[in-house]
């Protein structure tokens, strides 16, 4: 006999989760108080962390870029300047190929390759209904990364009325081969589709985050490699190590329809 979804252990698992994180905010008056603490979202702990996520590159569409999603186990690094609120890691993944822009030659409706990104997987359904993330308590998206320098978008997906919809901002990595914390406010998220900036914009439904995934489309030949450890939100700007820096303008790869650089504070 098959178990029906909602018999089996995944279903009960994420209800009971649900109820500890709905209990929480009732016990400890966040809904009048506000979050009091950073709030986990997904974390590399685990080989079976990497398993909640999904690869993707143009190898989909007959291109020739590569990427996977490898757990690591623990190195020796630096200790992250919220250890004391954020759950210790026993591992990280690392995100890494190639990207190549070589055409497909048996697929001619192919004109543009060069990508590769991860996201998490859509979260099942709990006894209180479809499991999504409620962001509004939380200014910022906060990301434990090494980066290898590259142009790397971090994307959102939320239950917006345009399923292909997807909101971006640059991951602006300071520190380039070494462990650091990147904070984005939720309210800078771009609203794209298809790699264009969609017009006009809306803010983000932050009560109603389905995914948060990794990108790399700047379509320049060869490898990359990023590690993540923990994603999580939180109000705190400190937890980057000091306070959130919003003064220098950065532009991206992201155009608008008027073929403009998107340029994000």
């Amino acid at each position: 006999m098959r178990a029906t979804p909602c018999l089996s252990k995944g279903f009960f698992g994420r209800s009971v989760e649900e109820f500890k994180r709905l209990s929480n905010i009732v016990f400890k008056m966040e809904g009048i108080k506000g979050a009091q603490g950073p709030y986990q979202l997904h974390s590399f702990r685990t080989p079976e962390d990497v398993s909640g996520c999904k690869v993707m590159s143009d190898v989909d569409i007959g291109g020739f870029s590569t990427a996977s999603l490898d757990w690591i186990p623990s190195e020796t690094t630096e200790t992250p300047a919220s250890a004391q609120s954020i759950p210790s890691a026993h591992g990280f993944v690392k995100f890494h190929g190639n990207i190549s822009t070589k055409l497909p030659q048996d697929k001619p409706d192919v004109q543009r390759t060069g990508y590769a990104a991860f996201r998490t997987s859509d979260r099942g359904p709990t006894v209180f209904g479809r499991s999504l993330w409620n962001m509004d308590p939380y200014q910022y998206l906060a990301m434990r990364v090494k980066s290898d320098g590259r142009s790397y978008l971090v994307n959102v997906q939320t239950e917006s009325v345009v399923p292909t919809d997807l909101h971006q901002h640059r991951l602006f990595a300071k520190r380039p081969g070494e462990w650091e914390t990147v904070l984005i406010r939720w309210n800078d998220f771009v609203r794209t589709n298809h790699g264009f900036v969609t017009e006009p914009q809306t803010e983000i439904l932050r009560s109603k985050v389905r995914t948060i995934g990794v990108g790399l489309t700047d379509r320049v030949p060869g490898p990359f490699e990023l590690c993540i450890e923990s994603i999580w939100a939180t109000n705190d700007a400190n937890e980057a190590g000091g306070p959130a820096d919003v003064s220098t303008l950065k532009a991206g790869e992201l155009k608008n329809k008027h073929g403009e650089k998107v340029t994000w504070a």
